[in-house]
């Protein structure tokens, strides 16, 4: 009997789940098939000058930036071996608009969003944190001043694992979004970075 209800209140877990995993907007990335942050949210918020707009991935190991002069990102990584950036977003320490209250990114291969597959990275990539949420407050050198978040993540190109692009959608967010309406309640303004993965044996 104690292990029927074990299974019973387990499966009961799952089920509640899987549910609010369809309801956490935006979705992108987890269990449904929205192409970006904008199939839930809009664009409305102060922070739009890209200028004053900090998006940056470093190396984690060097503390450099892995961003190309054409604006996108580039992280390359040995077969098999492990490979930890930074994801950095928020905006400068000159900016004058109302700071944002916490930025929203994910990293996602869009040729898998249409997919079943939980993991919606990059085929034969090995990711630990492909998307977050995060209160800006975080400091990290280089940035002193600025407002932003920073969080690791850790990429691994396994046995199968081949050159791809991902998209990096970001949003800054300032208010809470009003359950069953993310475009009320909520400034939001979204912003999209390529981020390229090289594997090399």
């Amino acid at each position: 009997m104690k292990k029927v209800l074990i299974a019973f209140f387990s499966t009961a877990l799952i089920l509640l789940l899987y549910k609010d995993a369809f309801n956490y907007p935006p979705a992108v990335g987890i269990l449904g098939k929205s192409k970006s942050c904008m199939s839930c949210h809009i664009n409305n918020g102060p922070w739009i000058d890209e200028g004053e707009t900090i998006i940056d991935v470093v190396d984690k190991e060097t503390m450099k930036s892995l961003r190309q002069a054409d604006g996108t990102f580039l992280l390359e990584v040995k077969r098999g071996q492990q490979k930890t950036v930074l994801t950095v977003i928020g905006r400068t320490i000159d900016d004058k608009t109302p700071t944002p209250y916490r930025t929203a990114w994910t990293y996602i291969d869009p040729k898998r969003i249409e997919t079943n597959s939980l993991s919606k990275f990059a085929p034969g990539w090995g990711v630990n944190l492909q998307m977050a949420c995060r209160v800006v407050g975080d400091n990290l050198p280089g940035f002193e001043g600025a407002k932003i978040t920073v969080l690791p993540m850790t990429i691994q190109p396994l046995d199968d694992a081949k050159d791809s692009e991902l998209q990096l959608q970001v949003m800054l967010t300032k208010g809470e979004s009003v359950k069953g309406d993310a475009k009320s309640g909520m400034l939001g303004n979204y912003f999209e970075r390529k981020v390229f993965l090289k594997v090399y044996d």
